[in-house]
């Protein structure tokens, strides 16, 4: 009777032993045929957190891609739309004006005859100039000319200049040195002053496109002057006009209206 009664037992060991097998393997991590472990602690979106997102992206829906060509066009139109114009590399300027001129300003040894001219004298001045330009300076090259009621005076030399552009207006300052020739004197048409030129003058332009300006220019100069001795007829005193040397510094104020063009 015993035998009979162990037999079942022995018999079911086996399936009990293959179903707690089989009850394991469900429950270990990663086992096949089995849901993944929940993640929440390892997650980025934990707390919050995200991943942060690719560096490199595509460009928007209908954008165009940068090329060089876009490049160059975005900076021309940025540098148009500051100024108010266009770059400029070359310019031409005209004036027409009023010059007050002083042959012995500061110093005054026998420049001219004072019985014949006048030191100071009032009259017209024209002038004419041309040169390129870098961004905000400009060089080039000026010439004057003053029909004075005593003499005639004219000017040529090297200009340099530094512009301030606030959409259509332009101040700017100038600096130019040079030659100055003074003739045709009053009284003795044959003698010539002769000399250096510096000049400092300011002003202001209008550009009514980005080819036409006008403006007005306002300066001052300083003439170093000098001149030779001319011949006298024997026996005629040393203290007669232009029978010596002479040397003067001098000095000139100019206002003058002036029109650019602009390339």
């Amino acid at each position: 009777m015993r035998a009979l009664l162990r037999a079942p037992s022995v018999l079911c060991l086996p399936l009990l032993l293959g179903a707690s097998t089989a009850f394991a393997q469900a429950q270990a991590p990663g086992a096949p045929g089995t849901a993944p472990p929940p993640a929440a602690t390892s997650s980025l979106s934990a707390g919050g957190l995200a991943p942060p997102p690719a560096l490199e992206s595509a460009p928007p829906s209908g954008a165009a891609p940068a090329t060089p060509a876009r490049t160059e066009a975005e900076l021309a139109k940025a540098d148009k739309e500051d100024a108010g114009r266009g770059l400029e590399f070359v310019w031409l300027g005209g004036e027409v004006g009023v010059m007050h001129l002083g042959l012995g300003a500061f110093k005054n040894d026998a420049i001219v005859d004072p019985l014949a001219v006048n030191t100071k004298q009032t009259g017209l001045v024209a002038g004419a100039g041309a040169g390129v330009r870098l961004v905000f300076l400009t060089f080039g090259a000026r010439f004057r000319y003053a029909p004075l009621p005593d003499a005639k005076l004219w000017t040529l030399g090297a200009e340099a200049g530094i512009h301030a552009p606030f959409g259509a207006l332009e101040p700017y300052g100038t600096l130019g040195l040079g030659y100055v020739s003074v003739g045709s004197l009053a009284g003795n048409g044959s003698v010539t002053l002769r000399g250096f030129d510096a000049r400092l003058g300011g002003g202001l332009d209008y550009y009514f496109t980005n080819m036409f300006s006008l403006g007005a220019n306002v300066g001052v100069e300083l003439m170093l002057l000098s001149r030779e001795a001319q011949s006298c007829a024997a026996g005629t005193p040393a203290s007669v006009a232009y029978c010596t040397d002479g040397s003067s510094v001098g000095g000139a104020v100019t206002a003058s209206a002036v029109a650019g063009l602009h390339f």
